[in-house]
């Protein structure tokens, strides 16, 4: 029942954006323009509780990108406007207790319009978390709203981005569950082939 819930306030969210789907890598947001660089996501994690894991595997359905003077939005419902939705081919699934330290993993890698971007943010479908006494745990985003990262980057032509966007499980008092947290200042944009 509550998975049901959780999957039908997804796509509720999804739909209210007013925005197609783009799944296709190489086509999706090059809508209204003819100059275009590549936008590479991956995803990292950093300290919080994730030593309470055995595993924690976060699956990634899409993610939506704002435009420069869009706002994101707010946790508890509001939505963003001004944004558009990239639907990824396939379900991307990240264990994050792999994904500690230095290391990432790829996620997305697709061509986009020349444009600055506010911000990006994760449509996560679901986490399967083990604890490391063997027992599930129930980690959740925050709210029914994506993962948020608050950061400008740039789409320059012909040159690759890498947005790194670092999130973290962090335990909610003493429930036994945990909230999928962005870790803002662990954030990076990186520039290839400028």
């Amino acid at each position: 029942m509550l998975e049901n819930q959780a999957t039908t306030d997804r796509r509720t969210y999804m739909a209210s954006t007013a925005t197609a789907p783009a799944g296709i890598v190489g086509l999706a947001g090059c809508i209204g323009g003819d100059s275009t660089g590549t936008l590479a996501t991956q995803v990292t994690d950093q300290p919080g509780d994730i030593s309470d894991f055995d595993s924690c595997v976060v699956t990634i359905v899409g993610m939506w990108l704002g435009s420069e003077d869009a706002e994101a939005g707010d946790e508890a419902g509001e939505e963003p406007a001004d944004r558009e939705y990239y639907e990824y081919d396939e379900p991307q699934e990240a264990d994050l207790v792999d994904l500690q330290g230095e290391n990432t993993a790829l996620v997305d890698e697709r061509e986009i319009e020349v444009s600055t971007y506010g911000f990006l943010q994760l449509d996560t479908d679901g986490v399967d978390a083990t604890l490391e006494d063997g027992s599930s745990a129930t980690v959740e985003p925050p709210g029914e709203a994506p993962l948020t990262f608050n950061q400008e980057f740039d789409i320059r032509e012909d040159a690759r981005t890498v947005f790194t966007a670092d999130f973290t499980p962090v335990k909610r008092g003493q429930t036994g569950s945990y909230v999928l947290q962005p870790v803002p200042d662990r954030i990076t944009v990186e520039y290839d082939g400028d």
